[in-house]
């Protein structure tokens, strides 16, 4: 039975973990060319920024709601748009997961929206969103 004949509003999406590391988040901003040193310098990020750690950068933040999404539907549908944001900050070493629900869904346009979101590990919502898939 597919993902279509399957789905209804409520339903969850399998959780992803992440537990970012230096080395990743100096790869991921060089590909992106952010040169911001919150996420590559720790003596500038701990000293200047004042922050606890490294900082994840947003955007790959975003790419893990994506993630998220296109691992659950696989070959039987495809992201359509999604928006997120940023709202609290999460460094190097953190366990991060993100995950999604069904909030509705059009049988007649076979689409469903997906609030998603990635937390930290004390529960709380650092990047909520809103993905439209078409099944």
């Amino acid at each position: 039975m597919s993902k279509i004949e399957q789905i209804k509003v409520g339903d969850t999406l399998p959780q992803r973990e992440f537990k970012p590391d230096s080395v990743q988040l100096f790869l991921y901003n060089a590909v992106l060319f952010n040169a911001h040193r919150i996420h590559f310098d720790y003596p500038y990020t701990t000293e200047v920024e004042n922050y606890p750690d490294l900082v994840v950068p947003g955007p790959l933040l975003g790419d893990w709601l994506n993630q998220c999404i296109n691992e659950w539907l696989g070959e039987e549908g495809h992201l359509a748009s999604i928006d997120y944001s940023n709202r609290k900050a999460a460094y190097v070493g953190e366990p991060l997961h993100s995950g999604g629900k069904i909030i509705s869904y059009n049988e007649e346009k076979r689409e469903a929206q997906i609030e998603v979101y990635i937390k930290n590990t004390a529960g709380e919502v650092i990047a909520p969103g809103l993905a439209v898939v078409c099944l």
